[in-house]
C-alpha cells in the first residue's frame, strides 16, 4: 500500500475517532445500491481495516515533534480551522499550515517506509 498525504489527511481523525470505521471512508469498490448481489472479489476487498492499523501505529511511533503532534491533533482530532489552531499554538495561520504539513509529510513518509532525513541528505549532496 502507498500513503498519499491526501489518504493519510483523510485518515487521521480516525486516530481519535473510534466510530471513524462506520462513517469515515467509503468503499471505491462499492457497487451501484441498484446492482444485483454478487459474490465480492478478494482482490479488491476493502483495506480499511489495515489503513487505521497502520495509521494508529504510524502515529505511535513516527518521528514526528512535539509541536506537529499538537498541530495534526488540533487539526484532524478536534477538526479545528488552520485559524483556531494558529491561535490556540501562538502563531500565525501560516506557520500553523507549516507543521500541519510537515507533520502530514513525515507521517505519510513513514506509513511508506521511507525515511525523510536521507532524502534531505540525498537532495543536499547533489545541489
Amino acid at each position: 500500500m502507498s500513503y498519499t498525504r491526501e489518504l493519510v489527511e483523510r485518515l487521521l481523525p480516525a486516530v481519535w475517532d473510534r466510530w471513524f470505521v462506520y462513517s469515515g471512508l467509503d468503499n471505491p469498490y462499492k457497487p451501484d445500491p441498484d446492482m444485483p448481489k454478487v459474490k465480492a472479489n478478494p482482490k479488491t476487498g476493502n483495506t480499511i481495516y489495515a489503513y487505521l492499523t497502520d495509521i494508529h501505529a504510524g502515529w505511535k511511533y513516527a518521528p514526528l515533534s512535539l509541536a506537529e503532534r499538537r498541530a495534526l491533533f488540533l487539526r484532524f482530532g478536534l477538526d479545528l480551522t488552520l485559524v483556531r489552531v494558529g491561535d490556540q499554538l501562538g502563531m500565525r495561520k501560516q506557520s500553523a499550515a507549516e507543521l500541519v504539513d510537515a507533520g502530514v509529510g513525515r507521517l505519510a513518509a513513514y506509513l511508506n517506509g521511507d525515511d525523510e532525513d536521507d532524502e534531505d541528505t540525498e537532495a543536499s549532496t547533489t545541489a
